[in-house]
């Protein structure tokens, strides 16, 4: 059965039982245990969605009996880690939340997602759950019915839970894009129920009841202001041995092209086009050091792909338009203050380049986010900018330089 380039999809399951292109990332998993409470940032399309799924699958008890056919081919299917279909899986996905002009509505969506994500839960590993099961009330704090879920595993010394939480931050960068600064901070007040959860979340990590907790998003704010509620985040976003855990090397990009030419005995005498169109417009990523070699967007490259196979030729349209998808947050960053925006768009107009503090790297809170020092940093993480070396930043390729005419323009 021949390959099929699955573009967009982030259910790792599908992409298995479709016989879609993978590039085995599996070894991730490995590393990723030998530390706790991983938070990785990366910006969006780049295939943070099919991460968490990857993970569910490879730790979910109930996924025990399906483990050879969804990793068998892969490298952490040969060099399995011991923990593989070990958990309970709490999988949560923020960016599922419909955000209100208040925190009354906002946590309202909240209670009504997690809530409802609880009690599927109990139906799910309904043949683990057994005695005295405690009921989720979907009116209740999500905190308490959690709470009341991870003193019951523990009671019963059932199979610990393993979260994970994508799109950690994406309603509030929602509010603060919309000006909401006010809720923004009534979400991250001490005694909210955001900051509640989490520390539950971080209680069930002392306890046990929670094995670990996989945290994927875009910006490191929310997690900075969140800090005294969950002290335990370990951010990897920066760490060398993770850089390549999301996006394309170049060696992997080699490999797939030699698959689908093979596969669908395209004319050779087109690779070489090929790799510098895709070279050009989807390569260049550099996160944490400028060393080795850049990163592909992995989304888009499989964007091209879909489109190269499907019309035999190499597209027209180069950029995916679901790629502008952060065009409020530079529109808030403009209208924070134009002065400012206008020096950064004569810098990277002119020079090709701009100075960034390091300093705001690793975190950096709401009320730092639209200072002038912070604009190369926001932009670095909505990967509109990488790292050129220790002191600038640059725009990565031909897509992003577009797409930054066009927003700034």
């Amino acid at each position: 059965m021949k390959k099929q380039v699955l573009y967009a999809i982030a259910n790792y399951e599908e992409i298995v039982q479709d016989h879609g292109y993978f590039v085995d990332k599996t070894p991730y998993i490995e590393k990723l245990e030998t530390v706790k409470n991983p938070v990785f940032l990366r910006p969006r399309r780049f295939g943070k969605s099919l991460l968490c799924s990857m993970l569910r699958c490879y730790y979910d008890l109930n996924y025990q009996s399906h483990f050879a056919k969804l990793f068998g081919h892969t490298w952490i299917g040969q060099h399995p880690t011991g923990k593989q279909n070990q958990f309970i899986i709490l999988s949560l996905d923020f960016s599922s939340l419909e955000i209100g002009s208040s925190i009354t509505e906002i946590e309202h969506s909240f209670r009504r997602y997690c809530n409802g994500i609880l009690a599927f839960l109990q139906h799910e590993y309904a043949d683990v759950f057994s005695n005295d099961l405690p009921k989720i009330i979907l009116d209740d704090a999500v905190s308490s019915n959690l709470a009341n879920l991870l003193h019951y595993l523990r009671a019963y010394h059932l199979p610990p839970m393993y979260v994970i939480i994508d799109e950690y931050d994406n309603f509030a960068n929602q509010l603060v894009t919309a000006h909401q600064d006010h809720v923004y901070c009534e979400l991250t007040a001490d005694n909210s129920f955001l900051k509640t959860f989490f520390k539950t979340l971080k209680e069930g990590r002392k306890t046990g009841a929670i094995a670990d907790i996989f945290v994927t998003g875009v910006l490191p704010i929310t997690i900075d202001d969140l800090a005294s509620g969950y002290n335990i985040a370990n951010f990897i976003t920066l760490r060398p041995k993770f850089e390549s855990m999301l996006g394309f090397t170049q060696a992997e990009v080699d490999k797939l092209l030699d698959e689908i030419y093979h596969d669908y005995e395209i004319d050779s005498g087109t690779r070489r086009e090929v790799e510098a169109v895709i070279k050009n417009h989807y390569d260049g990523y550099h996160f944490v050091t400028v060393d080795g070699d850049p990163l592909y967007n992995s989304t888009l490259l499989m964007y091209f792909l879909h489109r190269f196979i499907d019309e035999q030729t190499i597209p027209k349209q180069l950029i995916d338009l679901n790629l502008k998808t952060d065009i409020s947050m530079v529109k808030r960053l403009i209208a924070s203050n134009p002065e400012h925006t206008k020096d950064f768009v004569e810098q990277l107009a002119l020079h090709h380049k701009i100075g960034y503090d390091d300093t705001l790297l690793e975190s950096f809170n709401q009320f730092q986010l639209f200072k002038k020092g912070s604009f190369p940093v926001l932009l670095f993480y909505l990967g509109m900018l990488t790292r050129q070396d220790d002191f600038y930043f640059k725009l990565p390729n031909l897509n992003m330089q577009q797409i930054f005419v066009e927003y700034f323009n």
